[in-house]
């Protein structure tokens, strides 16, 4: 890369510049300026910002030199103090001048990714227009459940998603592209979940047989059933007795490993957290009297020690959150929960602070499976630094409603304290099918409670790795990173949380500049529709957590298949404006005035999206002579979605049909259920036959297999429910 270092020495304070040098090179005409691309300070959140100029100037076909270009030059300059954090400003000083004017080293960066985009999308450095830019919402994360070891899995790791993704979390190449993807998507937060992950990532001076070395995973076969692999988030005997080395890393070159991830992190602004749920020790469960035990002080000595090496060892690790669960119980003595995570967590940290007396450890405290008072009263009053709360805010399903209705009681709950929280979302309902709703995000984001409120928000799994996909039947070399196959959906949570003005615009020009033989708008249209089906489906087929539901296989974890029936009998989510099943029924009997949106619009609302999307996608098959791959498979996943939008919708008729027959007796009613379901099973297959030539079947981690073609075997079944069913008037 040619990069010129200069030093401007006439400002008094602090100031760290990029500056773009332009000159019309050339006597013919057309002949593309010569651009050099500067910067005073040698920090590599800047020279990251840079590199993405020049890059996308080349693509430009313009010409990048590392000297300046006679007296016209553009010159984009940050200067700490002078705006807030993450801001900049793009200025201009002339014809041939653009300054990049920003606070810190971050909003310099973010300045270069935004001259570099507009560079890209078409606009020439001439025409480029003032603009500045300060973030909405501070804190932009992504939750990310990390499989480091066999012996230190995730939450859940009985997913082939976790399987498949150990070896990668030992991949440095894998955390550059990943990381390098969130600055470009404005995230500046990843926390890392795992229930123990201390044995893979720490040594202790009193506990040395419970460092780990080597890199494992089982040879067990996952199953979603309990057995071998006992609850999800323990390691069992069987899966110890069942491994095989992956990566060969002692100890020492585990922790310089991630040294070196957390150094790339900040270099592109992001801060990284480890996240627990407690008490699992999972390893080192049986050593030196180590137990899960709640009340056992070895457990706690040898936790709190882990905590204050973490601290120690990793100096850029930003924070630590915990879970007062899963395997924690209320007790209301010296071992009650909060006190214990005192005694562990945070006297570990305490402990820590001694030696290094002006390190900041940044806290996050759950509120699940505890309440806030004991929280603050335990914890938080005893906490020298900062100190945040977290919750899920819609609950395990982001893909519902834009205006989730959790979170009110915790905020009359946290008034009295001031203190701020984290919004966990959780995405366990999108795992295969590139997604794509910017108005449904900036909506979902716009009603996020009010800056005095909040922290940031973490997306992120807990049925899923967002590691290397796995599933393509059509694989790159090397298989993609999700966050790079689900780009469109990674960016919009990342950019609207930095930038909620973003226009339609500006959404159809990248999908435009990514799929240049499109229109922009047409695919714009086109994927927003197919993106409205499954929160609909979720709002209306509500069930709270990840192990109740997965949309894309219409199963949970407990008994499988959601048939007819279930529809008929579960609800839609609270205050959601949806109307039952059985209300709709029974209001329907009694000729009485229906309000709300009844169960039939919810299944023509499906219905249209569906159609409409369909056609969409249709015509831009049509329209389009030489498709990229890329697109091909994008509108493959938007006509997947299509489909199953028209399986719930007729599902969603015949389990009203179905039950005003069995309330009513009257056969007109079974005959139309019977037909209905006959319909869905027909969109069902032709959802599992453009589902399944893309992807391989998988075990979700929190549900059951996905297998499209061998659910169709029960998706026939709710055609015999309807058959066998009596009237119960």
């Amino acid at each position: 890369m040619n990069i010129w270092l200069t030093k401007f020495r006439k400002y008094k304070s602090p100031v760290i510049c990029f500056v773009i040098i332009l000159g019309v090179c050339g006597t013919q005409a057309g002949a593309k300026e010569l651009v050099s691309v500067l910067f005073s300070e040698p920090l590599e959140p800047i020279r990251f910002g840079a590199q993405e100029i020049e890059k996308a100037l080349e693509d430009r076909q313009y010409r990048v030199t590392n000297k300046p270009v006679g007296e016209s030059r553009i010159t984009l300059e940050l200067e700490s103090g002078t705006l807030g954090p993450q801001c900049y400003q793009i200025r201009r000083a002339g014809p041939v001048r653009i300054r990049i004017v920003g606070s810190d080293a971050v909003g310099c960066m973010y300045g270069g990714l935004e001259l570099a985009e507009k560079i890209r999308l078409g606009e020439n450095l001439v025409d480029i227009r003032e603009s500045q830019a300060k973030p909405d919402i501070l804190k932009r994360g992504i939750k990310f459940n990390i499989p480091l070891d066999a012996r230190t899995p995730s939450y859940d790791d009985t997913g082939d998603a976790a399987q498949n993704n150990y070896a990668e979390m030992w991949n440095f190449a894998f955390w550059k592209e990943f990381l390098d993807d969130m600055a470009r998507c404005r995230y500046n937060n990843l926390t890392l979940w795992n229930p123990h992950p201390f044995p893979s990532i720490v040594k202790l001076p009193d506990y040395p047989d419970a460092a780990l070395e080597d890199v494992c995973v089982t040879t067990l076969k996952p199953t979603y059933k309990s057995g071998a692999w006992r609850d999800p988030q323990f390691v069992s005997p069987e899966v110890l007795k069942n491994l095989k080395v992956v990566k060969k890393m002692s100890m020492d070159e585990k922790i310089e490993y991630w040294r070196q991830v957390m150094k790339y992190a900040k270099d592109r602004g992001i801060d990284i957290y480890f996240i627990t749920w407690n008490v699992l020790m999972n390893s080192v469960e049986g050593k030196y009297g180590i137990t899960n035990a709640q009340d056992n002080p070895k457990t706690i000595a040898y936790l709190r020690q882990c905590v204050r090496e973490t601290v120690l060892t990793y100096p850029l690790l930003a924070g630590i959150g915990v879970t007062a669960g899963e395997n924690m119980k209320n007790r209301n003595d010296e071992y009650d929960r909060e006190k214990w995570l005192w005694k562990t967590y945070g006297m570990g940290i305490m402990d820590a602070k001694k030696r290094q007396p002006d390190r900041e450890v940044r806290f996050i405290h759950r509120v699940w499976n505890t309440g806030l008072g004991r929280i603050m009263s335990d914890f938080a009053d005893n906490y020298p630094d900062s100190f945040e709360v977290g919750f899920k805010y819609a609950r395990a399903h982001m893909y519902s409603s834009t205006r989730p209705p959790f979170c009110e009681p915790l905020l009359k709950e946290m008034e009295p304290y001031k203190v701020k929280c984290w919004w966990n979302l959780r995405n366990d309902d999108i795992f295969n099918f590139r997604w794509g709703d910017a108005e449904y995000v900036r909506s979902f984001l716009s009603n996020l409670p009010p800056g005095e409120q909040t922290a940031g928000y973490h997306m992120g799994s807990d049925g899923y790795v967002w590691g290397r996909e796995f599933t393509s039947l059509e694989p790159e070399t090397p298989r993609e990173l999700e966050i790079r196959k689900h780009w469109y959906s990674f960016m919009l949570w990342g950019r609207l949380g930095y930038d909620l003005d973003l226009e339609q615009e500006f959404f159809e020009k990248v999908l435009l500049w990514r799929f240049p033989e499109t229109k922009g708008y047409d695919l714009y249209d086109t994927w927003t529709t197919a993106s409205k089906i499954i929160p609909l489906v979720n709002r209306f087929h509500w069930c709270n957590w990840d192990f109740m539901w997965a949309v894309e296989g219409c199963m949970d974890q407990r008994k499988g298949f959601h048939t007819v029936r279930d529809f008929i009998e579960v609800p839609p989510m609270q205050d959601s404006g949806l109307m039952s099943i059985p209300e709709y029924v029974e209001k329907n009997l009694a000729d009485e005035q229906i309000k709300g949106k009844t169960p039939i619009q919810v299944a023509e609302e499906l219905r249209n999206y569906a159609g409409r999307s369909l056609k969409q996608a249709g015509f831009i098959r049509l329209q389009v002579k030489q498709m990229s791959k890329e697109l091909r498979l994008t509108l493959s996943d938007i006509e997947a979605m299509s489909h199953l939008g028209n399986y719930y919708a007729s599902k969603i008729l015949g389990a009203a049909e179905l039950h005003l027959f069995e309330k009513s007796g009257n056969q007109a009613n079974k005959r139309r259920a019977i037909q209905y379901l006959l319909e869905a099973q027909k969109h069902w297959e032709s959802y599992a036959s453009v589902a399944g030539k893309m992807y391989k079947p998988q075990l979700l981690a929190r549900t059951r297999f996905l297998d499209w073609m061998k659910i169709l075997d029960d998706v026939k079944k709710d055609v015999e429910i309807a058959r066998s069913s009596e009237s119960r008037r």
